[in-house]
């Protein structure tokens, strides 16, 4: 029944909406969907169009990016390119004839699911923030279901048939280990740290990276990875000039579970899926959430972990080359403090979301569930 069906994917923008649908995809196809009858809807602008072909994955674009905040001439031009971006989601959904819907959030996803709304396809989705983006807030009441990474996420959604399990996260977190994750990397450094602010990089996290490359560039026993997010990476690389033997550095890995594997500490954004994927990894971690995420959410995420006891706390005000240095060297002075975040992180991972979202998904398609 499975070839029979038609699935339109969507969730673009950034590495925490296109990832979960990733890895989503991956259990699709895991469980007998042709990736033929798999569609993602994106915007060829963004990184989602990149990693989406790169599977090999049918891809229909639009062109649609997230909302001003202002009342400006972009706002204007916002609502243009959106009902534009609408119209040709109503020529996809009417000449393919999807069966079902699933979106990760965000901006992209808006255009697709008003006209899933409007012909009535079912749609399914998820949300990995504590709260809610405005898309799966605004969207949530026709949802035949929602999938939370958050218990507490529920209180903003409509959905009744609502199900809290966690982020889906690829399964290479579960079954590559630390030494193949590191022959593929050609690592063979006592100890790796890695350094990354989400596939658009951080600003702050890279300026104080400068100084860590710098401090360690001569240790032989120290191997640093740093993915500097594609818009950062050349402007890293320049400034570097050289780049000395123990580092790796990328614009972004797409398949981040090779360097978080493959690492004995990460410095970080509190992005709901980067952490699930530390978590995931058995990781411990810094953790620098960025300050103007909606809701504060970042920030949120960032102290329940420090609670947890899988991960430091550093200020995004407060982070320069000194004050990162300084909560490196006390984990790398300190083992057991180490392998106690480890642990910790560790047991507050979750795996299993991709398949039991795949499980609602198909059960939308084939009308098996009632609507919210």
């Amino acid at each position: 029944m499975c070839s029979n069906i038609k699935y339109f994917i969507t969730g673009g923008g950034t590495g925490g909406h296109i990832y979960p649908a990733m890895a989503v995809i991956d259990e699709l196809a895991k469980s007998g969907v042709n990736k033929k009858d798999i569609f993602y809807i994106g915007n060829k602008n963004n990184l989602e169009y990149q990693i989406a072909t790169s599977k090999d994955l049918n891809f229909l674009s639009y062109n649609v990016s997230g909302m001003p905040r202002k009342i400006s001439f972009k706002l204007f031009l916002f609502f243009i390119k959106l009902v534009a971006a609408i119209f040709w989601a109503f020529y996809y959904a009417l000449k393919y004839k999807p069966d079902v819907v699933f979106a990760t959030g965000g901006y992209v996803c808006a255009p697709i699911l008003t006209v899933a709304k409007i012909l009535k396809i079912p749609y399914v989705l998820h949300d990995c923030d504590a709260h809610p983006g405005i898309v799966s807030r605004l969207f949530s009441s026709g949802a035949r279901s929602i999938s939370l990474a958050f218990e507490s996420a529920k209180e903003y959604t409509k959905c009744k048939d609502f199900h809290c399990l966690g982020n889906p996260i690829r399964e290479d977190f579960e079954t590559l280990s630390k030494d193949e994750a590191r022959k593929i990397l050609h690592i063979e450094k006592d100890f790796t740290i890695l350094i990354m602010g989400g596939s658009s990089g951080a600003k702050k996290i890279n300026e104080a990276a400068f100084g860590v490359v710098e401090k360690f560039k001569n240790n032989k026993d120290v191997q640093i990875i740093w993915q500097t997010g594609k818009k950062n990476f050349d402007e890293v690389k320049n400034k570097l000039v050289q780049i000395p033997d123990n580092l790796i550095l990328r614009p972004y890995f797409e398949n981040m579970a090779i360097p978080l594997v493959a690492s004995d500490v990460a410095v970080s954004r509190a992005g709901s899926l980067s952490l699930s994927e530390l978590c995931a990894a058995g990781l411990p971690s810094i953790l620098v959430p960025y300050p103007y995420a909606a809701a504060d959410h970042q920030r949120i995420n960032a102290k329940k972990m420090c609670e947890l006891g899988a991960s430091l706390y550093l200020d995004d005000n407060d982070c320069n080359a000194q004050s990162l240095l300084e909560k490196l060297l006390e984990l790398i002075s300190d083992k057991g403090k180490l392998s106690k975040l480890a642990k910790c992180a560790k047991d507050n991972a979750k795996y299993g979301a991709a398949k039991e979202i795949v499980g609602l998904i198909k059960k939308a398609a084939e009308g098996k569930n009632a609507k919210c």
